[in-house]
Formats: C-alpha cells, structure tokens, sequence
C-alpha cells in the first residue's frame, strides 16, 4: 500500500515559515519594543556570596543625572517573596519548609548576583553609574558552594536556623526488597560521579517592560518567557491583584529550554516602578548577568550500584544522589530531581529498586528545570552504570542492554517508580542504530587512529524519557473575513517551529495553504489560559487539540457552504480556501463563507484533547570519538541516532529538535561546566571561561526514527524537544570512557571531558595498557 504525505499536512516535511523574518532580522523581541517615554532599570546584585548587609544611604544615587527612582528591599514590604509550590512529601509524610526568593533583599544576601536594589533613569547607563553610588555595607561570611561537601562537618550553613544545609530527602522503592536483591546477587558494579552544573545560555537573554494604565487599573508585562499564563497567574499572587489587572504579552523569543518559564525578580520590579512613576520601566539584562542569576541546570553527585545475576541480568539497583538546588527554593526546583528518580529504571527490566536523593542549600544560584529537567540526569546515570556493568563483567555493552531491556510482549509496564511505559521496541532501535553507526567494523577504524597515534572509542546510550504530562491545551481557531485562519493558543514558540507544526495539522483539515493559517500565542487578553510550553508537550497535547479545532471549524465551513449551495453538508469537499459540491464546479470561497455566517460562532472552531498518561520517547545514540593523547582534544567523528517518537509530524522540524538537543548535551559532557570557588565567586561568568559547544564541534548527524505509535496520545505522537539532551550525553561520555579503557584501562572520567581533563587522566594512568576488551 503506498502511503501519500499530504503537502502540508502531518508527515510533510514543511520548511518554517518563521524562519523568513528571523534571517532578515525582522523578528520582534522585548528588547525591541520601545514605548513612547521608556525609562530603564538597573539592578544592584550583591559582589558577595553571603552576609548581611545595610544601606546606608540612597540619597546620592536619587539625585544623580537622569535618575527617577530607587527601590530597596523596604520599599516592597507590600509585595511576597517568589514562591515555589512544588516541594514533595519526605519519607515521613512531611514536606520541608522552603526558602523563598525576595524580590530584593532585606538584610542578607545568599549568593553572588543577589538583588539588593533596583534603579530606574532616563537610560541604563545612568541608571547603572546611580547604582554605584548606593552605600551598601556587606558583613560577608564563609559561603557553601559545594555540592558534595554542602553536608560535611564544618561546611557554613546557608540558612541557619534550618541546622542543615539539607533542603530535602526524597525517598523511591522498596529498600528490603533491593536489599535482598543485592545479598543474592553474584556481582555489584559500584560507579560515582558528577553531573555538572550548567548555564543555558540562550541566544536572547531575558528582558521585560512593564507598564501601568491608570484609567483601566491594571498593569501590563512585556517579556520572553515560555506561556504568558503561569506569569499572569504567580504575578497576580504576588501583586494581590485580580487576573484581569494583568495583561502578560510575549512577542518573539530567542530560547527557553526551560529557564524562562519563571518568574524572576525583574519582572515585578519593573511593574512596580511603572505604577509608581507612571511611565514605562525597561530592564534588559546582559550576558553577565543572565550567568549569575537565571536559574542553572543540573548540579548532581551520584553514588550508583546495580546488583546482577552471574548472567549480568540486572536484579536490583541503588541510587544516592545529592542534587544542588542553590541558595533558594526556586519555582520547580525540588521537582526537577524528583521527576527524575521516577525514570531511574528506564529502558531495563529492573525488579528492585533504593533510590535516595538529597537536595542541598549552596551559597549558589538557584537550579531549576534546563532541556529534560531530570530525565537527562536519570538517563545519565543509568547509562553510565550500565556500561560499568559491562566493563566488569567483561560484556560487550550491547549484549548487556539486550539481556536486560523490557521486551515487547511485557507491555504496558509498571516499573518500580510507578511509571507505566505504554510500549517500545527497545532491541530494535539498538539494533537499527548498530547497523547505522558501522559498529561492528569499529576495530577497523580502531586500529587506523592507533597508526595515526591517536586513541578511539565507541560509546552508546539507549534511553526512555517521560513527557508531555497528563493534562490539556486547548484550542481555539476561527475564519477571518479575508478567507484566512486564526489559531489561538496557549503554548509558546521558542524557536521550534510552532506556526509552522500547528498549521500543518489545521491545513489538513481543512485543505487550505498553511500561508493562509496564523498561529497566534503569547497574550492574556487573546486567551485567557494555557499551559505554556514545557516538558514537550506543545504537539503532543496542543497539536491535537488544534487538529481537532480544525475539524470542527471545517464542518462548521461545511455546512454553512451547504447552506448557500442548496446542497447536504456531505456533499461538501475543501480545497485550497474553497468550499465545493463534490463533482462539480459549483463552489464558494471561504471569505464569502464568513460573510454568510449567522453569528460569530459559526465560525469559530474548537479543540481539546485530554491526555491521561504521559508519553515514552525513546531511542539509541551512538557516538564515536578519536583523542589526541598528547593534547586530550576530542573530535566526534561519527553520530547515530534512531529514536522512537511515535509519530512524526514534520521530519524537518524534528530533525531541528533532535539535532539541537544533542548539541546541548554534547556541550554538558565535552566542554561546559560552572564552577564557584570556595567563596562562592561564579569563576566561569563569560565566554572567556564557559566553553560553550561550536559548530564545527560535530560531524554530520545520522538521524532515522523507529516509530511504535503511542497509545496514550490521540495521534500517535511521543514529545520530541528534550529528547536530544537525554541521549546524547551518555552517549558521548561513553565513547570517551570507552577510548580510554581500551587505551589505558581508564574506567571513569568526570564530566566534561574537557581536553585538559582527559591529558590529565592519561597523564595519571601511565603507559597504554592491553585493551580491557
């Protein structure tokens, strides 16, 4: 049977029509919006890490050139803190008492880049040459900035009165039972290791304009972020406002991947200033920063113990993780490990599982959700386990996934987290992705870099990640006057394509050129709710609903057409903006259908799909590197992909989901880390020492997909945008793990494998070795 891909509808490899604006520079940002009589904000971020501090005098900073206004911690003694209402229940039933996030400090401050006040003039110069003329005097104190010693004996507290620096204790599985899994077990592999802390680093650092409307009593904000709902909703709480006196706009965004889905303090700050002075206030941060004070990603010390049988079957396995939440409880932050632990046993059929996790106050920005939000760090680990295993066991490491990975006929399968995977062919992407990446001519290869007097390894990953999450997006779409179609809703594009992915599956619907469809987002007053964009959820959740708002609109089309044919509904057929009798040449457009309709709703289609389990991506990536021993620089020289998304909308769009998702993780293993010094001094603040991942970095990318549709989703349809990061790390540290093992009997190497790093390693590990296997 030959399958026919609609030109523009699901399956169509459609090019983004959004990309036209952003190539010409015509794209709209917040920091292109400039309101008649816009002042500017600054503000004045503590050079400490911890301590308390006064403010002696602001009486300088108010009368110097240009200068409106100065808020202190005082001056907002109205407004709360930013809370986060996501805190789990510990193994006794309770759940720990936060530490919320004030909008500018009051008396102390808890990490390099804390709020202290917050200037407004005629221009940010000014504004910033005000703030340095604040007194500020700072009593610092010995900060916290490590994660694996936040607990240790002597280590300064970063709240006090808590008598810890533990923020929380998370529990998952059933320890006796694991522990008996483990005392009949014929080997345990034992690994620790750390995930490390990243900086996001979009390409848009964030910005916001606020503005007050006297007359109508109500703000409005103007600012990047990742669903203008959940800013209107916590705003409105911290304002003690109704929803209606908040307007939240989002123009276009460059970059979210999670850090702007929050509230950060900007944004009341700049609300604040605009109601007391009347005027629009604009603060627009610079790289510096975006590195000190947006919400950070990952942070992790893992200690991990698989139990196995003689055969290498996994019969149990035991996690103690340490997760770095920073100097606050920020929005979802004590979420993100959790959401994690439940994806512990991934792709493999473990029975037993002891899973803790830590999380810990550091002198340190706050970590919150980055690309994957914990299932990268679960897919990390495991993964990284697993070859161990492996490696101990002399086994080949495909051999070890195969003998372990749930198999087709177990499906659906509960695992120990209480997660229930709908299905997965787990071999056969493995398999697939082995045939594509040439591995078993790999010692061919092996032994022309041994010539070239370089060292080459081969690194796999196969993962499972949880995502688009129980829930809906609603969808509302309606026939404008001129023929054209408006969709509304609540999700919002970061650079994935969604005016294009959204009026792929209204265009097959009701046949009509996507250049005709417009896919509006990004405004409380268009919508009054949405979910936002996050967790890949926007087509999996949004692209039904959409699909099946445009259903509804073209049989509203339909009948109306009928109606002015003298014709049945059913004989109706739409094609290219025309409602036509099937079989003849009698036919009318859709611009004189909207003028013939008897009441605005009969042009208005409506979409809601409720989604009651979350979907399972999954897929295997394999990577293929050669070191350079004398230098420790790593060039990746090969990568395969085959992932299994369910349903593929748009191979295009996909592909640039995937593609950048590796990227990113690529980044975490190989080059990007944050580090703080002992006094909690971000000494990685800028590109001259955040080594950020290049283009000419990586080779060509083999991508295919190996679809088993979902059956938790209407469509069929697995989220895609996080699914790159949750491989593509693994994948990579594993071939330089594996070059290393081969060449020296190196089994372990810390995140990221930088070129110094890995020299230093082999420096340590001596004269090559014979091959471990």
């Amino acid at each position: 049977m030959t399958v026919i891909t609609p030109k523009f509808g699901m399956g169509a490899s459609v090019l983004r029509r959004e990309d036209a604006a952003f190539i010409q520079g015509q794209g709209r940002y917040t920091d292109d919006i400039q309101p008649a009589g816009v002042l500017h904000g600054y503000v004045l971020r503590s050079p400490v890490a911890k301590g308390r501090f006064k403010i002696g005098s602001t009486d300088a900073a108010r009368a110097a050139d240009g200068v409106h206004l100065v808020l202190t911690g005082r001056d907002l003694a109205h407004l709360g803190d930013l809370k986060s209402g996501v805190m789990q229940k510990q193994p006794d039933g309770t759940r720990a008492p936060t530490r919320d996030i004030p909008i500018l400090c009051r008396d102390r401050v808890n990490y390099v880049g804390d709020a202290v006040a917050f200037v407004v003039a005629d221009s940010r110069a000014l504004a910033q040459d005000a703030a340095e003329l604040i007194e500020v005097d700072y009593d610092s104190e010995d900060a916290a900035s490590g994660t694996a010693t936040a607990l240790a004996e002597g280590t300064p507290l970063v709240w006090p009165e808590l008598g810890s620096n533990r923020a929380f204790s998370y529990h998952m599985g059933d320890k006796a039972k694991t522990d008996a899994a483990f005392a009949r077990a014929d080997h345990v592999t034992r690994v620790e290791f750390i995930n490390n802390r990243l900086v996001c680093n979009y390409m848009e650092p964030r910005s916001a304009i606020g503005e007050w409307n006297t007359a109508e009593n109500r703000f409005v904000l103007t600012t990047g972020s990742q669903g203008v709902h959940s800013m209107q909703s916590i705003l409105v709480g911290l304002f003690n406002i109704k929803k209606d006196q908040l307007r939240v706009i989002t123009p276009d965004v460059g970059g979210g991947f999670g850090p702007k889905s929050f509230v950060y303090r900007e944004y009341p700050l700049v609300l604040e200033a605009a109601r007391r002075l009347g005027r629009p206030v604009k603060w627009a941060g610079d790289r510096t920063e975006h590195f000190l004070t947006d919400a950070q990603g990952r942070d992790n010390v893992v200690t991990a113990e698989m139990a196995m049988d003689k055969d290498g079957r996994f019969l149990g396995m035991k996690v103690d993780l340490l997760a770095n939440i920073g100097a606050y409880v920020s929005q979802y932050g004590p979420y993100i490990p959790y959401i994690g632990v439940t994806m512990s046993t991934g792709v493999y059929d473990i029975v037993a599982l002891d899973v803790s996790v830590t999380g810990l106050y550091t002198n340190t920005c706050p970590v919150d959700a980055y690309r994957g939000a914990g299932r990268p760090e679960a897919a990390f680990l495991l993964e990284k386990l697993v070859d161990a295993c492996a490696h101990d066991l002399d086994l080949p490491v495909e051999e070890i996934r195969r003998r372990n990975f749930i198999r087709p006929e177990q499906f659906p399968y509960r695992t120990q987290t209480g997660r229930l995977y709908d299905n997965g062919e787990f071999a056969g992407h493995m398999d697939r992705a082995i045939e594509r990446a040439e591995w078993k001519s790999f010692p061919d290869r092996l032994e022309q870099s041994k010539a070239a007097g370089k060292i080459r390894g081969v690194g796999m990953a196969t993962y499972i990640e949880a995502c688009a999450f129980p829930g809906s997006e609603p969808a509302f779409v309606e026939l404008n006057g001129d023929g054209t179609v408006t969709l509304k809703i609540g999700t919002q594009t970061n650079g994935q394509g969604h005016a294009t992915a959204y009026a792929q599956f209204l265009s097959e619907k009701l046949n009509l050129d996507i250049d005709k469809i417009h896919v509006r987002q990004g405004d409380t007053d268009e919508l009054k709710a949405g979910g936002g964009t996050g967790g890949s959820r926007s087509i999996p959740l949004g692209g039904v609903s959409a699909s099946r708002a445009g259903e509804d609109l073209a049989n509203k089309i339909k009948r109306i057409a009928a109606d002015e044919l003298e014709a049945s509904a059913g004989d109706i057929e739409l094609s290219d903006g025309v409602a036509r009798i099937v079989g003849t040449d009698r036919s009318i457009d859709f611009s004189a259908i909207a003028k013939a309709a008897k009441t605005p709703e009969d042009l208005k289609g409506f979409g809601e799909f409720v989604q009651e389990e979350c979907t399972y991506p999954n897929g295997t990536h394999i990577c293929e590197v050669e070191i350079d021993p004398d230098t420790g620089a790593t060039d990746i020289v090969r990568y395969t992909i085959v992932d299994d998304f369910g349903v593929t909308v748009n191979p295009v769009l996909l592909a640039g989901q995937v593609h950048g998702g590796v990227v990113q993780g690529i980044g975490q293993a190989l080059s990007e880390d944050t580090i703080y010094g002992e006094d909690g001094q971000l000494l990685t603040a800028s590109f001259m020492d955040y080594a950020m991942p290049r283009a000419d970095n990586f080779p060509f990318f083999h991508f295919e997909t190996r679809n088993v549709p979902s059956t938790t989703n209407a469509l069929g349809i697995k989220g895609a945008g996080e699914a790159g990061t949750i491989g593509s790390t693994p994948a990579a540290l594993n071939a330089v793990t594996d070059a290393l093992y081969r060449a020296y009997g190196v089994k372990h190497i810390d995140m990221p494998a930088t070129p110094a790093r890995i020299w230093a390693t082999i420096q340590e590990a001596g004269a090559p070795k014979a091959a471990a296997r």
